[in-house]
């Protein structure tokens, strides 16, 4: 039998390297996550995601809270409150927060690329390039 367990936002340290509080929730180290994983990007105001790429993954986004101005292969799009995106494998994409408050995105990305390191390249010059990067299921 599968044993179930909850994870909290605040159970989980949370990865500044590409400029917002990203959280990886539900992943193979946090519940033995095996097709993907899930998490949560706090985003203030004003702030971005830096554009990065997963050259396996689609990535499921859901806005929770906020408004964000999207690019996605320098295209750019608005998600509003309550709205989701799909986007897929190999999309450039950066996410910055223009609610004039903060933002709250969830988000799947799956399949699992064949190692953490092969699973997201970086495209811009990053917020914080000091910080740990994002480390899935740590």
């Amino acid at each position: 039998m599968t044993v179930l367990r909850k994870v909290a936002m605040g159970e989980i340290a949370p990865s500044r390297r590409l400029g917002a509080e990203i959280r990886f929730l539900l992943t193979a180290g946090t519940v033995g996550a095996r097709s993907g994983f899930l998490g949560t990007m706090s985003i203030r105001d004003g702030e971005f995601v830096a554009a990065h790429l997963h050259p396996y993954s689609d990535e499921f986004v859901f806005l929770a809270d906020g408004s964000l101005r999207l690019t996605l292969d320098g295209e750019e799009y608005t998600l509003e409150r309550h709205e989701a995106i799909l986007i897929p494998k190999g999309t450039a994409h950066r996410m910055h927060n223009v609610s004039g408050g903060p933002a709250l995105v969830v988000f799947g990305v799956t399949p699992l690329a064949p190692s953490p390191e092969q699973g997201h390249v970086e495209l811009e010059a990053l917020p914080d390039p000091d910080a740990a990067p994002p480390r899935v299921g740590a």
